[in-house]
């Protein structure tokens, strides 16, 4: 391939109640809703997207929030864990923190490379904190629930659990340009460039496991980033060559996408870097009101009259709250 991807861009999951999932991640995890918008696919429910203070590609994670909806089952054929990157020495804190907000987790590895704290958010979805001995120089958002010291960086890794590892690492590195980085009985790790956080998938084996069922607390999909749209429409004319059913290019509104399903099932989406959040509303406002696309503005009253009432802590916009 003549394209390569300079690493993950961002993780859609599957929620439940949107307050809930809202709380969990401004308050749990410190992240920044940087945009609250709906599900263009299904406008009666939201799409909610969190972040660092910009939602640069990298630091997101976003979520299709169905109340009622039933929880799935984490099996093959999907992405299973969503890894977010902490400062190194951090976890201790994090510990402390969930606990106090009632949250069970716990540290499931210790190695010379990274120590990893595991918790489930409210419905269920596997949550990772990875404190490296990688130093990351991203930014963090500054949250008034999580100090800087301490914060998420944006993510880390997302592990992808096939039946067949070899098949979807064949993808990852002849179709999207990644490399391998490490290869253990149970677990290929395969990177994007300088293999830094934000830029690491994680293959694990399942050739006996249950199929997983995308529902409440699972992934839908996980995106790869590309500059521009240009050379998207590039790597989309390499992969219907290669032989992969990819769509169509679709307008995002804050980035364009393409989406194919790799032979382990797992859905890959290949997103712009551009245009960006800040295209419909300024930095220090984002998501603070419901923003719809163009063609979904004449529907506006329907769509607010159709989604759930929901309330954004101030500290997602605090230059704005103490203005006002």
């Amino acid at each position: 391939m003549t394209v390569e991807t300079a690493g993950l861009h961002h993780v859609t999951a599957i929620a439940g109640d949107p307050q809930r999932n809202i709380d969990f991640y401004i308050t749990g995890l410190g992240l920044r809703l940087v945009k609250k918008t709906v599900n263009f696919d299904d406008p009666g429910t939201y799409h909610l997207y969190y972040g660092d203070d910009a939602g640069t590609p990298g630091s997101l994670l976003t979520f299709f929030p169905w109340r009622g909806i039933a929880s799935g089952r984490v099996g093959t054929g999907q992405s299973t864990t969503t890894a977010f990157s902490v400062p190194a020495g951090s976890l201790g804190w994090w510990s402390e923190h969930f606990g106090a907000l009632g949250v069970d987790s716990r540290i499931t590895s210790t190695t010379s490379d990274e120590e990893r704290l595991s918790l489930r958010d409210p419905d269920g979805l596997q949550i990772d904190l990875v404190a490296s001995s990688v130093t990351d120089p991203r930014n963090p958002w500054d949250s008034a629930s999580v100090p800087a010291q301490y914060a998420v960086r944006g993510q880390h890794s997302s592990v992808l659990t096939v039946a067949d590892p070899a098949q979807t690492v064949e993808v990852l590195t002849d179709d999207l340009g990644m490399h391998v980085m490490s290869e253990t009985p149970d677990r290929i790790r395969v990177g994007a460039g300088d293999g830094a956080p934000g830029n690491i998938v994680d293959v694990v084996a399942s050739p006996n496991g249950p199929t997983g069922l995308g529902a409440g607390g699972t992934v839908h999909h996980i995106a790869f980033r590309v500059p521009d749209q240009q050379t998207q429409d590039a790597w989309r004319r390499e992969l219907v060559e290669r032989g992969f059913a990819v769509t169509a290019i679709l307008d995002r509104q804050y980035f364009t996408s393409i989406y194919f399903r790799e032979p382990g099932g797992v859905l890959f989406e290949i997103a712009t870097d551009t245009p960006g959040f800040d295209i419909d509303e300024p930095l220090l406002e984002l998501g603070r009101a419901l923003k719809l696309p163009p063609w979904l503005e004449p529907s506006r009253e329907a769509i607010e009259h159709a989604v759930a009432k929901i309330h954004v802590p101030k500290e997602n916009n605090p230059a704005v709250a103490s203005a006002s």
